[in-house]
């Protein structure tokens, strides 16, 4: 059996393979989207309600506190990148089907690909979420966190 020099011997994806990926599109990654932020909302709020109360929705500061910065925050970003690296996808796109993988290899991300990526959203969402919807009509469905992480979103 010879080695493949374009694949690392962990690889997840053949070089053959990579030419027969489905990419993941806008639609579906938009589905994966709600799931994942519904699921924070049903872990964080409760526990948000718990330490401000009621009137948690109704202040009109962005930040209520610490706390707030820590649970809305920091706790969503560890359990994203930790699912990145780990599952290679969010419980959103487990359940639909979908992984990220290296855009040039086909292995999972690396820790540093995955931080690149999170922060990459704040670049894709701030003019007008034009590098969200980039993901509609690129080739390889890849929004500019992709872009910027060298990742893609497939089929699994």
């Amino acid at each position: 059996m010879t080695h493949n020099p374009y694949q690392s011997p962990d690889a997840d994806v053949t070089t053959d393979d990579m030419k027969e990926l489905v990419y993941a599109g806008f639609w579906i990654r938009v589905g994966a989207s709600i799931i994942d932020t519904i699921l924070i909302m049903l872990i964080t709020w409760p526990i948000l309600f718990s330490i401000y109360g009621r009137d948690y929705l109704n202040s009109e500061s962005m930040i209520s506190g610490p706390w707030d910065i820590l649970i809305s925050y920091v706790f969503p970003a560890i359990a994203v990148i930790s699912f990145w690296v780990y599952r290679s996808a969010t419980p959103g796109k487990i359940f639909l089907k979908i992984k990220i993988i290296d855009e040039k290899t086909g292995n999972k991300l690396s820790t540093g690909q995955s931080i690149g990526r999170y922060f990459g959203y704040f670049v894709s969402m701030l003019p007008l979420m034009l590098g969200i919807i980039w993901v509609a009509f690129d080739g390889k469905k890849q929004g500019w966190h992709d872009k910027l992480a060298g990742t893609v979103c497939v089929r699994d």
